[in-house]
């Protein structure tokens, strides 16, 4: 009669229950926050990009390293030195007007420290050559 009542016991459930269902909510909580990180990254780049690729085709300046330069200055100053790697892009025109180009690859951080490397992610910004 006791070994009956201890294989029906369900004491100790609860705790278990809630280890199992705890990892898998923070497991998921943590993936929502990597694709968080990886989206916000991913824009600030763009849109140095963009910002750079704009002071490069400015009448002034007229030049693909400076817009270059000019992004990996707003790269590192948003999001640190480690994510400055833009670089200038061949030129190119569009309808005959050229386009300042800068272009950057870089790699995504990881919230899952242990891994060696993250996804890259390639990003371009363009903008028209004002003319002299």
């Amino acid at each position: 009669m006791i070994a009956r009542r201890r294989a029906g016991d369900d004491r100790g459930a609860a705790v278990a229950d809630f280890v199992m269902v705890g990892a898998l909510v923070i497991l998921l909580f943590l993936a929502a926050l990597q694709v968080g990180i990886d989206y916000y990254v991913r824009n600030v780049v763009s849109a140095c990009l963009a910002d750079g690729a704009r002071y490069g085709a400015n009448a002034d300046v007229a030049s693909s390293t400076a817009g270059a330069a000019k992004a990996n200055e707003e790269i590192a100053r948003s999001l640190g030195s480690s994510y400055a790697a833009a670089f200038a892009a061949p030129p190119t025109a569009v309808d005959g007007a050229p386009v300042v180009t800068v272009r950057a690859r870089i790699r995504l951080p990881l919230l899952a420290w242990f891994l060696p490397i993250g996804p890259t992610v390639d990003a371009t910004g363009e903008a028209i050559e004002e003319p002299n």
